[in-house]
């Protein structure tokens, strides 16, 4: 059976068939409101377990202050970002949970990046569609 499987942008509007909206990230939208998260398109659940650490979060920005580009800098975010997800059993039992919900229901997992092809949903996505496979 096909995954019902989507990524967005936290924020943008809603598109037909996306289903439950996933928010995948760290830190909660500033100036919102916790009662219109997913009035305004941000996420329906907050599920923080699969957002890039703080500390790989902090790193990637430190290295941006010493003039890293985010081109250079993605392999290793890719690299670290999957060991996170990948190296504890909560993300790994997490991506499946996520795995077999979207077999079943329509997902969207979202994040704040504009750039969905390097952003951490984009590998996300990837991870998830492989713990369907397992």
């Amino acid at each position: 059976m096909p995954l019902r499987l989507k990524t967005y942008q936290a924020g943008t509007d809603r598109k037909c068939g996306e289903g439950l909206r996933i928010g995948t990230v760290r830190f909660l939208p500033r100036g919102v409101l916790k009662k219109n998260y997913a009035k305004e398109n941000y996420f329906d659940v907050w599920l923080p377990t699969l957002a890039p650490s703080r500390t790989l979060l902090d790193d990637m920005k430190q290295q941006e202050k010493k003039g890293a580009d985010w081109e250079t800098l993605w392999p290793i975010f890719k690299a670290r970002y999957e060991r996170e997800m990948l190296g504890n059993t909560e993300s790994r039992q997490t991506l499946l949970l996520l795995a077999k919900l979207a077999a079943q229901t329509p997902i969207a997992i979202g994040c704040y990046c504009a750039n969905e092809k390097r952003c951490h949903r984009y590998l996300l996505h990837t991870l998830i569609r492989k713990a369907a496979t397992t």
